[in-house]
């Protein structure tokens, strides 16, 4: 009935749902009643509409509680599978003339909003509509490239025979195993190491950007997350908070530059020297998101930028005013650092995060030339 009415009930809210229902009394329906509200409304326009129908669903009045004196009437199963009211109709019958007027959308017939979103760039967004790509980006769920370590395990098959395992089997029955155990080189994905902009000309995408950083903490085994201004922060230990509200705003006190000035050289450097040697290991793809405006020197970028991707496996930069047909790097400080960037691409769009997803798990063994 929800769903019929327009609202969004997603399949982990239905699950979610139906979990909560083992730890609530099933014989009280308030409890029935605040726990549906709690996971299956996610909209603060939507609430009068849930009311109205959870009421009409347990063939209640207005007020939550059974008429006294008569039994509500009990119709026919095929006249209730029949009659399968549409919400307008529903909406004036119960709205009659002293409630506000709702305004419901039928999905029934129409595409679903998230197609809209996938191509609408993230400044030409209302609020509302900032507010669905929020959800989308945080039930994002990324996969890195694979590496093989130096590290061997056991495996079905390989191609270094598992000496240790012939020996233990012969120590313990006295002779060797009737098939031989074979050792392989094991498989781990690679680090992230994630920086973003946080200066005056990217604070529209910033916060999304925290969100990108929170769905990959989640995802990825070695994640590491700093952001750069006239500063550097690292915030990974913020990013690793469960609840995602609050671990986006850990990481935006931790960050004192915000919406400030931007020496991307510099926050480079300061990098560089105190925790490249920490996190740029293991074959570690590096992601920078920035336009690229640089007020300091443009030369230590340069210095900054060739020891980095000297450092790394792989180095992407991902910049929001490429979704733009007409845009072309001719910043100093973009220009700078592009001769050291492996993949340039753009940030501008869910689309391009998709295109994001696809690249980092399709990443090659070896860097090309």
């Amino acid at each position: 009935m929800l769903r019929q009415a327009g609202l969004a009930i997603s399949l982990d809210q239905t699950i979610s749902f139906v979990r909560a229902l083992d730890w609530i009394d099933l014989t009280d329906r308030r409890q029935v009643f605040h726990t549906a509200r709690a996971l299956l409304v996610t909209r603060a326009e939507t609430l009068r509409l849930f009311e109205l129908i959870f009421h009409h669903f347990w063939r209640l009045s207005r007020d939550g509680e059974r008429p006294q004196g008569r039994k509500a009437p009990v119709a026919p199963r095929h006249d209730l599978e029949r009659k399968q009211f549409t919400i307008a109709t529903y909406m004036a019958f119960k709205a009659r003339q002293h409630d506000p007027e709702i305004e419901v959308t039928d999905r029934a017939a129409t595409f679903s909003n998230e197609e809209v979103l996938q191509h609408k760039n993230f400044s030409e967004m209302t609020p509302e509509e900032l507010a669905g790509v929020r959800r989308l980006i945080q039930e994002m769920r990324w996969q890195a490239s694979l590496r093989r370590t130096h590290r061997r395990v056991t495996a079905a098959r390989g191609d270094t025979l598992d000496l240790r395992h012939a020996l233990r089997q012969l120590a313990k029955t006295g002779c060797l195993p009737p098939r031989p155990a074979w050792r392989r080189r094991k498989i781990k994905p690679r680090p992230m190491v994630l920086l973003t902009d946080v200066s005056g000309s990217m604070e529209q995408v910033a916060r999304l950007v925290l969100l990108f950083f929170f769905s990959m903490s989640q995802s990825l085994p070695d994640v590491e997350c700093f952001t750069f201004g006239t500063r550097l922060a690292r915030i990974t230990p913020q990013l690793k908070i469960r609840n995602v509200d609050r671990a986006v705003d850990a990481a935006s006190r931790e960050v004192v530059d915000w919406a400030g000035g931007t020496r991307i050289g510099e926050s480079f450097g300061a990098f560089n020297r105190q925790w490249s040697r920490r996190v740029l290991r293991r074959g570690a793809v590096v992601l920078i998101i920035s336009d690229g405006w640089e007020r300091g020197d443009v030369s230590l970028l340069r210095t900054e930028m060739r020891y980095l991707h000297h450092r790394c496996h792989r180095l992407i930069w991902l910049n929001p005013l490429l979704g733009h047909a007409s845009y072309q790097p001719r910043t100093e400080g973009m220009a700078a650092a592009l001769p050291f960037v492996d993949d340039f691409l753009p940030v501008h769009n869910l689309h391009s995060f998709e295109q994001l997803s696809r690249h980092l798990s399709d990443l090659p063994s070896r860097r090309s030339g």
